[in-house]
Formats: C-alpha cells, structure tokens, sequence
C-alpha cells in the first residue's frame, strides 16, 4: 500500500486569522500560505463582506503542521466528533500548553495526573476546536 499522511484541515466562522496567530502564539511557527477569497472563483459562494477572510492557509511549526480556513457553511458549530491530540514528555509543559489553548475556551476534562498519563487533559479552544494534551 503506498504511504498516506492524514493532515488536519480546521474551520472556522470568520476567525481563522485570529486563531492562526492565538496557536502561532503559543507553538510558535509561521503561517506558510494564506489566500482570501477576494479574487477568487470561491468568493462568489460566501457573503459579499468575506472578501478579506481565509479560503484557505497552511500552518507549521517545528512539531505540528496543519491546514484551515474560514467555512461559510449554515450550521456548522464546532468538529463534534473530532480532537487534535498533543503528545508532551513533561508534565509541567503540558500543563503551561494546555493553560495557553484553555484561555476563553472550555476546559472538558483538567489538566491531571491519570492512571495512563502523569498529565492529561481535554479543552475547547476560544475557537472551537477540541484538543486533548497527553504527557508520557
């Protein structure tokens, strides 16, 4: 079987910009491509004021790689079904991690020592996207 890579792609209601720079804040990194949907064909699927925002941008840091966007889509609320998983080697790492993505969001599960995990915790970010962060 030839070689798959799953990559995560994000989506976002209008605020994929500001959620990029939150986790560039955090994972440090850069945004390596951003295109708006002003300019092109997609811009005629999505309101007339969503010019400026994200069709599509390429993130990656030194550990993590992803894809997003702002999606115009009615009803979409959240993944639902769906967690970015961190894997830290230090507990105390992980919990100064998983304090940065908490901020304005909401903690499902704290930061804690488990029976699997010396530190182990799952939140939704301000921006609705479900992480868990796993140390040992």
């Amino acid at each position: 079987m030839e070689r798959t890579k799953l990559d995560a792609y994000l989506h976002f209601q209008g605020t994929c910009e500001e959620a990029l720079a939150f986790y560039q804040g955090i994972f440090g990194g850069e945004i390596v491509a951003m295109n708006r949907y002003e300019g092109s064909p997609m811009m005629q699927h999505v309101p007339a004021d969503w010019g400026t925002k994200v069709m599509h941008a390429a993130y990656k840091s030194a550990d993590l790689e992803f894809m997003a966007s702002d999606s115009y889509l009615s009803g979409r609320s959240g993944s639902g079904n769906v967690s970015l998983s961190l894997s830290v080697s230090d507990p105390g790492a992980g919990g100064v991690l998983f304090g940065k993505l908490a901020e304005g969001g909401r903690v499902t599960m704290p930061f804690q020592e488990t029976f699997w995990s010396p530190g182990f915790g799952m939140l939704v970010d301000r921006y609705g996207i479900e992480w868990m962060v796993n140390c040992g």
